[in-house]
């Protein structure tokens, strides 16, 4: 059984059971080609076949046995020529019949839309820090015009050739600078009235109201501080006297140097001058070694010829020291036989030494009134002091003493003494009011000092254990003593 060119199967397009496939485009713009030259109308008819939109599939008839071109007939809007003989197999594509089996199952559902992850978000955009903001533009000043603007690149600017036109003007040379000006002597700066300067009063000064006010009054204790601060105007020698014994004049020697060498600090010695063994040394001083005036008086021809801070150092080796170190001590000669010695040469020789060293010298004279030495220290001092106790013998003989002192022509040395009464019980008796008015009459001033229990014992003195009453006593009872020499 054979088929024809243009014969298919029955139920076949293609002659072999299955659908005609589209023609490739390739094939259909091959057909364009060759079918170019048969005239316009084939040519209409092939784009209106492309540009035409396909009519909705239809069912295709069975074809009848004999030919295979009988349903095709409806496929095309215009029938094509006859004499062309058009390839079977490459129809129009409205004639193409989708197979049932490909049609769309209505209950698929279609795939969900992908979701972007949430982590990844786009990121804000920055915001412009408010420190950034553009600076406001300053309004021109009023007073001051804004000038053209004449540079390059403005709106304003003129053409080059309405410059050549208006007449060719160069720009003004730059000016000079102020110290080329003044290297010329051309500049002269700009005279700026002065203004008058504001005429202010001064203020009114009332004026100040003087008020004199009474100085508080000196206490005792403090004025008799100030006369043994002063200066003295030279060394000065302090001669404790009287015949009597008994009469406190080793403590009133000792006393008297503490408390004037505790306000003036330095520059005052104590001498024990009895020719009879005195007890100043065992009662005054620390006793670091055992010299006395016996061997200053060996060494004095060496001791003499030195002088300042040698002098001190010398003679320092002679003498014992307070304990407090307020004042020196220079201890008397134990042994008898020494007072042969101390001759009125000797002793004037020795004064003038201490004169040399010290600013206030403390004698304390013996018993004997018609010893060399005795009659040497009296000559030679600048303030007596009568040591008496309340009692009638130690009066008389103080009495005694001063009459004498007027017979040996030292009167006036008697006149300026001062009478030192030390009471050596507790509580006043009726024989000091009496002592105190007698000698009152007799010398310059009379002194009393209290009763002081660390006296009683007759042992070492010190000034730092008496009580607060006696050390006011002693104070008041040494200015009364240096006050005609204070400065």
């Amino acid at each position: 059984m054979g088929w024809g060119r243009g014969e298919a199967l029955d139920g076949s397009e293609t002659g072999w059971g299955r659908q005609a496939e589209p023609a490739p485009r390739w094939r259909a713009l091959l057909d364009r080609a060759r079918l170019a030259g048969r005239g316009a109308e084939h040519h209409d008819v092939d784009h209106r076949a492309e540009e035409t939109p396909a009519p909705p599939p239809e069912t295709l008839p069975r074809r009848a046995a004999g030919t295979g071109w009988t349903g095709r007939a409806q496929a095309v809007a215009r029938p094509t020529d006859a004499s062309f003989g058009a390839e079977p197999a490459y129809r129009v594509e409205a004639t193409y019949r989708v197979e049932p089996a490909y049609r769309v199952d209505p209950r698929h559902g279609g795939e969900p839309a992908y979701q972007a992850e949430p982590a990844y978000r786009a990121e804000p955009e920055p915001r412009a820090e408010p420190s950034w903001r553009a600076e406001p533009v300053r309004p021109p000043d009023p007073g001051y015009p804004e000038p053209s603007p004449r540079g390059r690149g403005t709106a304003s600017v003129e053409s080059r050739y309405a410059l050549l036109d208006g007449g060719y003007q160069p720009d003004p040379p730059p000016a000079e600078s102020r110290y080329a000006l003044l290297d010329r002597g051309r500049y002269r700066p700009e005279a700026h009235p002065v203004p008058e300067p504001a005429r202010i009063e001064p203020p009114r000064i009332e004026p100040a109201r003087v008020e004199w006010r009474a100085p508080e009054p000196e206490t005792e204790l403090e004025r008799a501080a100030g006369v043994l601060r002063r200066e003295l105007g030279g060394p000065r020698v302090l001669a404790f006297a009287n015949p009597k014994g008994g009469v406190h004049k080793t403590t009133a020697t000792v006393l008297a140097a503490a408390t004037v060498g505790s306000v003036r600090g330095r520059g005052v010695l104590a001498w024990d001058d009895n020719e009879l063994r005195g007890t100043l040394g065992l009662r005054a001083g620390s006793a670091r070694h055992a010299r006395t005036i016996r061997h200053l008086i060996h060494d004095l021809a060496q001791i003499e010829i030195l002088e300042g801070a040698t002098l001190l150092e010398h003679l320092d080796d002679y003498l014992r020291h307070a304990s407090d170190g307020s004042y020196d001590v220079l201890a008397g000669e134990e042994s008898p036989r020494f007072a042969q010695r101390l001759d009125q040469f000797t002793v004037k020789r020795v004064l003038e030494l201490l004169r040399r060293t010290h600013d206030v010298v403390c004698v304390d004279t013996g018993n004997n009134v018609e010893s060399p030495n005795w009659r040497t220290v009296m000559q030679a001092a600048d303030q007596l002091v009568v040591t008496t106790v309340p009692r009638e013998d130690a009066a008389f003989s103080a009495d005694w003493m001063l009459d004498l002192l007027h017979e040996e022509g030292m009167g006036e040395l008697a006149d300026n003494a001062v009478t030192l009464i030390s009471c050596p019980t507790p509580g006043r008796t009726p024989l000091q009011d009496d002592l105190e008015r007698h000698f009152a009459t007799r010398t310059r001033a009379v002194a009393v000092v209290p009763y002081d229990p660390a006296l009683e014992t007759g042992s070492s003195i010190e000034y730092h254990q008496l009580q607060a009453e006696t050390r006011q006593g002693w104070l008041k009872a040494a200015s009364v003593m240096l006050e005609p020499f204070a400065r």
